[in-house]
């Protein structure tokens, strides 16, 4: 990875076509990754990364750093997963915890390099499941935060039958909602 620039929120590199990306770093990594070029430098084609000589780190020296830092950092239960098992399992971790701490879809696949629809290809089963987070999410764009208790004595937001357009709804679980139809409530000669 050839480094263009570390600018305060934002890194810079060439790709393998020799196009230029710009990827949204937080803060924190702007520091470590100039911490780490003040310290050792770039090799003269721009790498961060290189042998003590300067040169191109083989795949077999990552491996054996690699395993080296799991086993020093990772207690032996861990150690014998596959938890971080190849440093590309770093990139995948990294993607997953954007995902989950609600980055959006978009904001996600530019900083990893990937169309959105690949991403979610791939990491569907990572926001898989987040239905209570997603209707807080609406409720608080919409205003909609009532405190009041339910009627029933719910204190959930849900009623147990919800109704649109006056009839009630096929299936309700508590977050999901089943319709088979549901009708207009405005009449079509309004």
């Amino acid at each position: 990875m050839e480094v263009v620039q570390v600018s305060p929120r934002l890194f810079t590199t060439s790709t393998a076509d020799n196009e230029t990306r710009t990827i949204p770093i937080p803060p924190e990594l702007v520091r470590l990754l100039r911490a780490h070029i003040k310290k050792y430098g770039t090799t003269p084609d721009g790498r961060i990364f290189q042998t003590a000589r300067g040169g191109i780190i083989q795949d077999s020296a990552y491996s054996a750093v690699w395993a080296e830092a799991r086993k020093t950092a990772l207690t032996e239960a861990q150690h014998r997963s596959p938890l971080g098992r190849r440093p590309y399992d770093l990139r995948h971790a990294a993607v997953s915890l954007w995902l989950n701490s609600g980055v959006p879809a978009t904001e996600v696949a530019r900083r990893a390099g990937h169309g959105v629809a690949v991403l979610l290809k791939i990491y569907a089963h990572c926001i898989d499941g987040q239905a209570d987070a997603a209707n807080q999410r609406i409720t608080d764009a919409l205003g909609a935060n009532n405190t009041e208790p339910e009627p029933d004595g719910e204190e959930d937001g849900d009623s147990e039958q919800p109704f649109l357009s006056g009839e009630p709804v096929d299936s309700f679980d508590g977050d999901h909602v089943a319709v088979d139809e549901v009708q207009d409530p405005v009449p079509a000669d309004a």
